[in-house]
Protein backbone atom coordinates (compact mmCIF):
# COMPACT_ATOMS: atom_id res chain seq x y z
CA UNK A 1 0.00 0.00 0.00
CA UNK A 2 1.27 3.45 -0.93
CA UNK A 3 2.42 5.61 1.96
CA UNK A 4 0.35 8.59 3.07
CA UNK A 5 2.16 11.86 2.35
CA UNK A 6 1.29 15.01 4.29
CA UNK A 7 2.69 18.49 3.81
CA UNK A 8 2.70 18.91 7.59
CA UNK A 9 5.45 16.28 7.76
CA UNK A 10 7.85 18.67 5.99
CA UNK A 11 10.00 20.19 8.73
CA UNK A 12 11.93 23.03 7.11
CA UNK A 13 12.90 24.23 3.64
CA UNK A 14 15.31 26.86 4.92
CA UNK A 15 18.12 27.43 2.43
CA UNK A 16 16.02 26.20 -0.52
CA UNK A 17 15.25 28.49 -3.46
CA UNK A 18 11.93 27.72 -5.15
CA UNK A 19 10.34 29.35 -8.18
CA UNK A 20 6.57 29.17 -8.71
CA UNK A 21 5.07 30.45 -11.96
CA UNK A 22 1.59 31.94 -11.73
CA UNK A 23 2.16 32.49 -8.03
CA UNK A 24 -0.30 35.34 -7.61
CA UNK A 25 -3.50 33.25 -7.60
CA UNK A 26 -5.04 29.79 -7.42
CA UNK A 27 -2.76 26.77 -7.05
CA UNK A 28 0.32 28.93 -7.49
CA UNK A 29 -0.65 31.27 -4.66
CA UNK A 30 -1.38 28.38 -2.32
CA UNK A 31 1.93 26.75 -3.27
CA UNK A 32 3.88 29.94 -2.58
CA UNK A 33 2.15 30.35 0.77
CA UNK A 34 2.74 26.75 1.85
CA UNK A 35 6.39 26.74 0.75
CA UNK A 36 7.05 30.08 2.45
CA UNK A 37 5.50 28.72 5.65
CA UNK A 38 8.34 26.18 5.72
CA UNK A 39 10.98 28.94 5.44
CA UNK A 40 11.94 28.47 1.79
CA UNK A 41 13.00 31.46 -0.29
CA UNK A 42 10.17 31.62 -2.83
CA UNK A 43 10.15 33.56 -6.08
CA UNK A 44 6.56 34.45 -6.90
CA UNK A 45 6.51 34.85 -10.68
CA UNK A 46 3.49 36.74 -11.99
CA UNK A 47 2.49 38.29 -15.30
CA UNK A 48 1.12 41.25 -13.35
CA UNK A 49 3.60 42.78 -10.93
CA UNK A 50 0.73 44.56 -9.18
CA UNK A 51 -1.18 41.33 -8.55
CA UNK A 52 2.03 39.61 -7.47
CA UNK A 53 2.80 42.32 -4.92
CA UNK A 54 -0.77 42.12 -3.60
CA UNK A 55 -0.51 38.33 -3.28
CA UNK A 56 2.76 38.68 -1.35
CA UNK A 57 1.17 41.22 1.00
CA UNK A 58 -1.72 38.83 1.69
CA UNK A 59 0.69 36.02 2.52
CA UNK A 60 2.78 38.26 4.78
CA UNK A 61 -0.37 39.06 6.75
CA UNK A 62 -0.51 35.39 7.74
CA UNK A 63 3.23 34.62 7.66
CA UNK A 64 5.11 37.83 8.59
CA UNK A 65 8.57 36.23 8.27
CA UNK A 66 7.93 34.73 4.81
CA UNK A 67 10.81 35.13 2.35
CA UNK A 68 9.09 35.95 -0.96
CA UNK A 69 10.36 37.90 -3.94
CA UNK A 70 7.89 39.00 -6.61
CA UNK A 71 9.23 39.01 -10.17
CA UNK A 72 7.40 39.80 -13.37
CA UNK A 73 7.14 36.94 -15.85
CA UNK A 74 4.91 36.88 -18.92
CA UNK A 75 4.96 33.33 -20.26
CA UNK A 76 3.27 34.62 -23.41
CA UNK A 77 6.42 36.54 -24.36
CA UNK A 78 9.78 34.94 -25.14
CA UNK A 79 11.41 38.31 -24.49
CA UNK A 80 9.85 38.55 -21.03
CA UNK A 81 10.95 34.99 -20.24
CA UNK A 82 14.52 35.81 -21.27
CA UNK A 83 14.57 39.01 -19.21
CA UNK A 84 13.14 37.18 -16.21
CA UNK A 85 15.75 34.43 -16.44
CA UNK A 86 18.59 36.93 -16.77
CA UNK A 87 17.38 38.87 -13.72
CA UNK A 88 16.96 35.64 -11.75
CA UNK A 89 20.47 34.42 -12.57
CA UNK A 90 22.01 37.72 -11.54
CA UNK A 91 20.61 37.30 -8.03
CA UNK A 92 20.33 33.54 -7.47
CA UNK A 93 23.01 30.91 -8.01
CA UNK A 94 20.81 27.95 -7.14
CA UNK A 95 17.30 26.78 -7.97
CA UNK A 96 16.20 23.79 -5.93
CA UNK A 97 12.68 23.53 -7.32
CA UNK A 98 11.09 24.93 -10.45
CA UNK A 99 7.32 24.59 -10.18
CA UNK A 100 5.86 25.22 -13.63
CA UNK A 101 2.32 25.95 -12.51
CA UNK A 102 0.94 28.90 -14.50
CA UNK A 103 -1.62 28.38 -17.22
CA UNK A 104 -4.82 29.45 -18.89
CA UNK A 105 -7.81 27.23 -19.63
CA UNK A 106 -10.41 27.15 -22.41
CA UNK A 107 -9.45 30.65 -23.51
CA UNK A 108 -10.96 32.18 -26.65
CA UNK A 109 -8.65 32.22 -29.66
CA UNK A 110 -5.78 34.60 -29.23
CA UNK A 111 -2.06 34.83 -29.87
CA UNK A 112 0.95 35.42 -27.67
CA UNK A 113 3.29 38.28 -28.52
CA UNK A 114 5.33 35.79 -30.55
CA UNK A 115 2.34 34.67 -32.60
CA UNK A 116 1.63 31.35 -30.88
CA UNK A 117 -1.93 30.24 -30.07
CA UNK A 118 -2.08 31.38 -26.47
CA UNK A 119 -2.93 28.13 -24.67
CA UNK A 120 -0.09 26.09 -26.20
CA UNK A 121 2.04 29.24 -26.12
CA UNK A 122 1.66 29.91 -22.38
CA UNK A 123 0.96 26.46 -20.96
CA UNK A 124 3.67 24.59 -22.86
CA UNK A 125 6.03 26.72 -24.97
CA UNK A 126 6.42 29.36 -22.27
CA UNK A 127 7.42 26.79 -19.68
CA UNK A 128 9.64 24.95 -22.16
CA UNK A 129 11.50 28.22 -22.78
CA UNK A 130 11.68 29.18 -19.11
CA UNK A 131 13.03 25.78 -18.08
CA UNK A 132 15.59 25.97 -20.87
CA UNK A 133 16.79 29.41 -19.79
CA UNK A 134 17.16 28.21 -16.19
CA UNK A 135 18.58 24.79 -17.01
CA UNK A 136 22.20 25.73 -16.25
CA UNK A 137 21.22 26.85 -12.75
CA UNK A 138 19.21 23.67 -12.22
CA UNK A 139 22.20 21.57 -13.32
CA UNK A 140 24.44 23.39 -10.85
CA UNK A 141 22.02 22.85 -7.95
CA UNK A 142 22.40 19.44 -6.26
CA UNK A 143 19.23 17.32 -6.35
CA UNK A 144 17.14 19.99 -8.06
CA UNK A 145 13.61 19.29 -9.29
CA UNK A 146 11.39 20.38 -12.14
CA UNK A 147 7.65 19.90 -11.63
CA UNK A 148 5.16 20.48 -14.45
CA UNK A 149 1.49 20.90 -13.60
CA UNK A 150 -0.80 19.16 -16.09
CA UNK A 151 -4.52 18.33 -15.89
CA UNK A 152 -6.94 15.43 -16.11
CA UNK A 153 -7.91 17.03 -19.43
CA UNK A 154 -4.67 15.75 -20.94
CA UNK A 155 -6.54 12.47 -21.46
CA UNK A 156 -8.65 14.14 -24.12
CA UNK A 157 -5.64 15.81 -25.73
CA UNK A 158 -4.31 15.13 -29.20
CA UNK A 159 -1.10 16.67 -30.49
CA UNK A 160 -2.07 17.63 -34.02
CA UNK A 161 1.09 18.94 -35.65
CA UNK A 162 -0.90 20.06 -38.71
CA UNK A 163 -2.90 22.53 -36.61
CA UNK A 164 -0.54 22.84 -33.63
CA UNK A 165 -0.78 26.63 -33.46
CA UNK A 166 -4.30 26.94 -34.95
CA UNK A 167 -3.09 29.45 -37.53
CA UNK A 168 -5.63 32.27 -37.99
CA UNK A 169 -7.97 30.51 -35.57
CA UNK A 170 -8.66 27.78 -38.12
CA UNK A 171 -10.73 24.96 -36.58
CA UNK A 172 -10.02 26.41 -33.13
CA UNK A 173 -11.77 24.78 -30.20
CA UNK A 174 -10.91 26.14 -26.72
CA UNK A 175 -11.31 22.81 -24.93
CA UNK A 176 -9.31 20.89 -27.53
CA UNK A 177 -6.54 23.49 -27.46
CA UNK A 178 -6.38 23.32 -23.67
CA UNK A 179 -6.30 19.51 -23.67
CA UNK A 180 -3.51 19.58 -26.27
CA UNK A 181 -1.46 21.94 -24.11
CA UNK A 182 -1.90 19.75 -21.02
CA UNK A 183 -0.85 16.64 -22.94
CA UNK A 184 2.15 18.64 -24.15
CA UNK A 185 3.09 19.31 -20.50
CA UNK A 186 3.37 15.57 -19.90
CA UNK A 187 5.15 14.75 -23.16
CA UNK A 188 7.65 17.49 -22.27
CA UNK A 189 8.04 16.05 -18.76
CA UNK A 190 8.80 12.51 -19.92
CA UNK A 191 11.04 13.66 -22.76
CA UNK A 192 13.05 15.88 -20.41
CA UNK A 193 13.25 13.10 -17.81
CA UNK A 194 14.66 10.75 -20.46
CA UNK A 195 17.26 13.26 -21.66
CA UNK A 196 18.30 14.12 -18.10
CA UNK A 197 18.74 10.42 -17.28
CA UNK A 198 20.81 9.78 -20.40
CA UNK A 199 23.08 12.70 -19.47
CA UNK A 200 23.29 11.39 -15.87
CA UNK A 201 22.30 14.75 -14.44
CA UNK A 202 21.26 15.09 -10.82
CA UNK A 203 17.81 16.52 -11.59
CA UNK A 204 14.41 14.96 -10.96
CA UNK A 205 11.63 15.74 -13.43
CA UNK A 206 8.05 15.11 -12.31
CA UNK A 207 4.48 16.09 -13.12
CA UNK A 208 1.25 16.50 -11.20
CA UNK A 209 -2.38 17.44 -11.66
CA UNK A 210 -4.72 19.11 -9.14
CA UNK A 211 -7.87 17.12 -9.86
CA UNK A 212 -10.87 19.39 -9.54
CA UNK A 213 -9.71 22.52 -7.72
CA UNK A 214 -11.67 25.69 -7.05
CA UNK A 215 -9.59 28.36 -8.79
CA UNK A 216 -10.14 31.14 -11.32
CA UNK A 217 -8.76 28.94 -14.10
CA UNK A 218 -12.23 28.26 -15.49
CA UNK A 219 -13.09 31.94 -15.91
CA UNK A 220 -13.41 31.58 -19.68
CA UNK A 221 -15.97 28.77 -19.43
CA UNK A 222 -19.51 29.85 -20.25
CA UNK A 223 -22.18 29.45 -17.57
CA UNK A 224 -24.64 27.41 -19.61
CA UNK A 225 -27.67 25.81 -17.97
CA UNK A 226 -25.92 22.43 -17.82
CA UNK A 227 -22.77 24.00 -16.36
CA UNK A 228 -24.82 25.75 -13.68
CA UNK A 229 -26.41 22.40 -12.82
CA UNK A 230 -23.01 20.73 -12.63
CA UNK A 231 -21.74 23.52 -10.38
CA UNK A 232 -24.69 23.09 -8.04
CA UNK A 233 -24.78 19.30 -7.80
CA UNK A 234 -21.46 17.81 -8.93
CA UNK A 235 -18.95 20.43 -7.79
CA UNK A 236 -19.64 20.05 -4.06
CA UNK A 237 -19.06 16.29 -4.37
CA UNK A 238 -15.91 16.31 -6.51
CA UNK A 239 -14.23 19.71 -6.24
CA UNK A 240 -11.62 20.50 -3.61
CA UNK A 241 -10.05 23.72 -2.37
CA UNK A 242 -7.12 25.35 -4.14
CA UNK A 243 -4.98 24.45 -1.12
CA UNK A 244 -5.82 20.75 -1.50
CA UNK A 245 -5.43 21.03 -5.28
CA UNK A 246 -1.87 22.29 -4.79
CA UNK A 247 -0.88 19.23 -2.78
CA UNK A 248 -0.03 16.84 -5.66
CA UNK A 249 2.36 19.45 -7.07
CA UNK A 250 3.87 20.04 -3.64
CA UNK A 251 4.34 16.31 -3.11
CA UNK A 252 6.06 16.08 -6.50
CA UNK A 253 8.32 18.92 -5.42
CA UNK A 254 9.08 17.79 -1.88
CA UNK A 255 8.54 14.06 -1.31
CA UNK A 256 11.97 12.63 -0.52
CA UNK A 257 10.91 9.27 -1.97
CA UNK A 258 9.58 10.67 -5.24
CA UNK A 259 11.28 9.37 -8.36
CA UNK A 260 11.88 11.14 -11.63
CA UNK A 261 9.02 10.56 -14.04
CA UNK A 262 6.35 10.23 -11.33
CA UNK A 263 2.92 11.74 -11.98
CA UNK A 264 1.00 12.76 -8.87
CA UNK A 265 -2.71 13.47 -8.48
CA UNK A 266 -5.56 13.26 -5.95
CA UNK A 267 -6.44 9.76 -4.76
CA UNK A 268 -10.23 10.15 -4.51
CA UNK A 269 -13.13 9.39 -6.85
CA UNK A 270 -12.16 10.10 -10.50
CA UNK A 271 -8.93 11.63 -9.12
CA UNK A 272 -10.89 14.82 -8.53
CA UNK A 273 -10.02 15.25 -4.85
CA UNK A 274 -8.23 13.56 -2.00
CA UNK A 275 -4.72 12.94 -0.71
CA UNK A 276 -1.95 13.15 -3.32
CA UNK A 277 -0.92 9.75 -4.66
CA UNK A 278 1.03 8.26 -7.56
CA UNK A 279 -1.19 8.43 -10.61
CA UNK A 280 -0.76 7.25 -14.19
CA UNK A 281 -1.06 9.42 -17.25
CA UNK A 282 -2.90 8.43 -20.42
CA UNK A 283 -0.97 6.19 -22.80
CA UNK A 284 -0.66 9.10 -25.26
CA UNK A 285 1.62 10.88 -22.77
CA UNK A 286 4.23 8.13 -23.14
CA UNK A 287 4.47 8.22 -26.94
CA UNK A 288 8.21 8.65 -27.60
CA UNK A 289 7.79 9.57 -31.26
CA UNK A 290 5.29 12.33 -30.53
CA UNK A 291 7.40 13.55 -27.62
CA UNK A 292 10.52 13.86 -29.77
CA UNK A 293 8.64 15.68 -32.51
CA UNK A 294 7.12 18.03 -29.94
CA UNK A 295 10.57 18.69 -28.49
CA UNK A 296 11.98 19.53 -31.92
CA UNK A 297 9.10 21.87 -32.74
CA UNK A 298 9.33 23.54 -29.33
CA UNK A 299 13.04 24.07 -29.88
CA UNK A 300 12.43 25.58 -33.31
CA UNK A 301 9.57 27.85 -32.22
CA UNK A 302 11.27 29.21 -29.09
CA UNK A 303 14.87 29.16 -30.26
CA UNK A 304 15.84 27.51 -26.96
CA UNK A 305 18.26 24.58 -27.02
CA UNK A 306 18.94 22.64 -23.83
CA UNK A 307 22.56 21.75 -23.03
CA UNK A 308 22.70 18.33 -21.37
CA UNK A 309 26.46 18.09 -20.88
Amino acid sequence: MEKLWRFTDILSLKGKTILVTGGNSGLGYESVKMLASKHATVILASRSLERGVKAKANILNDIPNASIEVMRLDLGSLQSIKQFAEAFKLKYKQLNILLNNAGIMNAPYGKTSDGFEQQIGINHLGHYALTGHLFEVLKQTPQSRIVNISSLMHKKGIIDFDSFLYENGKSYNPQEAYAQSKLANLLFTYSLKKKVKEAQLNIKVLAAHPGGAKTSLGRYSKDTTSRKLIKKIIYPLLMQSATDGAMPGLRAALDSDAKSGMYLGPSGLFESSGQPYISKAAQSAYDDETAEKLWTISEELTGITYIFE
